[in-house]
């Protein structure tokens, strides 16, 4: 059944997914999403016994109904290749009694690789299909992992450009050398004097400048996006939560139609946002564990209902998740809005102006497959620590969030259903911030000192993705006010 895509602000135009991919957001400024959430045609058992790519085809065919069957397997096949480091390439990790989805054995060692690596793809078979005859240009704001994911896929990509803004102080080290180090014609990365938030919202406004669009339309180019806002990104993710579902089942940890719960570290929403939407197709998960750090907007919209960014913006040990504009939300309040287009406008009209919104209690008891939490920096310390001395797995400071919250949620709930954990990023992306947790000694060690001692003490190999920076120039040293970021994007795209 064909699946067509409109805008979360306005649901009367109809786009193909192929056609919503290329344009990455809406020229309202809304997001895409699918006319409806299609249910899994196979059955958890018989999921059970194929691979990752299997699962992959077999849940997005459902949301990319306009792309054939070679298109799609092509796609998937040149995404999840030998570029992972495992060779199942999602392993399942139980510690504690509880199941951690490595989502991080791609490239750039973050689970932004499951879902960035398969978007280059994507995109060019989606310009194939609709006849575009600009190059695109990937515009994109990271708070740390989706920046290096979408510059490895895209780099060298022919007829395509990208650039990646970043905060300039609100990165780890190494996520920082990995972005700026990053080779190919086609990539510019910016870090700004700002926040994640600022980014984003300079990136938005790009989006939204028609006077730009006429000068690049002019030079023969046009936006896409490469972050979750892009239909691309969200849909890969939605197997994450299928095929961990199957993989328990496989191993007869669930026996079928047995509830599981996830818990996803939560900065954009994209990825407990996929998971909820792989609960609409038919995985029997209960509740969706929502994870935040001290920047807890949505811990806070959870419990009360209202959502206001209006607040210090902290910078953490787990910087991927510090953001106060949660974007994909937006697609979870158009869905308990009844998909009224009208309404949410209005929502994020009151949120572009105020920095907030208030919804219906109508709205907040659609939230019930939603519980919220969030860990403080010592708690998220004190995680990681613990995990180590317990079991000698080592987490990152993303995932230790998510841990220490599934903690509270359980102390809270007394439910000990079977959980699962995305685990979104390896430890080797933080090392400082995880060595220190595990003992203060460590601090005065350099971070490739860290590095080393981090694969000595975790019994881990140092993933090909740090191996490779240690020693690599810096090629990207562009750093900007976040008022110039549209003078610098047509610096780089020869438009000034």
């Amino acid at each position: 059944m064909e699946i067509l895509y409109s805008s979360t602000r306005d649901s009367q135009k109809k786009v193909t997914a192929s056609q919503a991919i290329l344009k990455g957001l809406s020229d309202d400024g809304g997001l895409f999403v699918p006319d409806h959430i299609p249910e899994l045609e196979l059955s958890m058992k018989e999921l059970a016994d194929k691979s990752y790519q299997e699962i992959a085809y077999e849940v997005m065919r459902l949301y990319l109904t306009d792309f054939t069957e070679d298109e799609l397997k092509n796609c998937i096949n040149r995404a999840y290749d030998s570029k992972f480091d495992t060779k199942e390439i999602v392993p399942i990790k139980e510690a504690e009694g509880t199941y951690y989805l490595e989502l991080f054995h791609g490239s750039t060692i973050a689970f932004k690789d499951m879902a960035l690596s398969i978007l280059p793809h994507l995109m060019i078979t989606s310009a194939a299909k609709n006849h575009a005859k600009n190059d695109i240009v990937i515009l994109t704001a990271t708070s740390g992992d989706t920046g290096k994911a979408a510059l490895a896929g895209f780099a060298g990509v022919e007829g395509t450009k990208i650039i990646v803004f970043y905060p300039k102080n609100g990165v780890s080290p190494i996520q920082e050398k990995q972005m700026v180090t990053q080779k190919g014609d086609n990539t510019f990365v910016v870090g700004i004097h700002g926040n994640f938030d600022d980014a984003q919202s300079g990136v938005k406004a790009l989006f939204n400048d028609s006077e730009l669009a006429r000068e690049m339309e002019d030079a023969g180019l046009q936006f896409s996006s490469a972050n979750s806002i892009n239909i691309g990104r969200l849909v890969p993710q939605v197997v994450y939560y299928v095929y961990a579902y199957a993989k328990l089942l496989k191993q007869g940890k669930i026996k079928d139609g047995e509830k599981i719960n996830v818990v996803v570290p939560t900065g954009n929403f994209g990825n407990i946002l996929a998971a909820f939407y792989a609960k609409n197709m038919g995985v029997p998960i209960g509740k969706l564990i929502c994870a935040s750090n001290e920047n807890k907007v949505l811990y806070d919209f959870f419990v009360t209902g209202k959502y206001d960014r209006n607040r210090e913006f902290k910078l953490t040990s787990s910087p991927s998740m510090d953001i106060l504009i949660s974007s994909n939300l937006e697609r979870l309040i158009y869905r308990i809005a009844g998909n009224d287009a009208e309404k949410n406008a209005e929502l994020m009209a009151a949120l572009a102006k105020n920095g907030g919104y208030e919804i219906t209690g109508q709205m907040k008891a659609e939230l019930a497959d939603f519980y919220g939490n969030y860990a403080d920096e010592k708690e998220t310390a004190a995680r990681i620590a613990e995990m180590y001395e317990n079991t000698g797995y080592v987490l990152d400071t993303h995932t230790a969030v998510a841990s220490a919250v599934y903690k509270k949620y359980v102390a809270d709930t007394k439910d000990d259903s079977v959980t699962v954990i995305a685990s979104t990023a390896s430890p080797f992306k933080f090392t400082r911030y995880v060595m220190n947790a595990i003992d203060d000694k460590y601090d005065a060690m350099s971070d490739f000192e860290l590095v080393d001692e981090l694969s000595k003490i975790g019994n881990v190999a140092v993933p090909n993705a740090i191996e490779e920076i240690r020693t690599a120039p810096v090629i990207h040293d562009n750093v900007c006010d976040k008022n110039q970021m549209k003078a610098v994007v047509k610096g780089f795209l020869g438009l000034s």
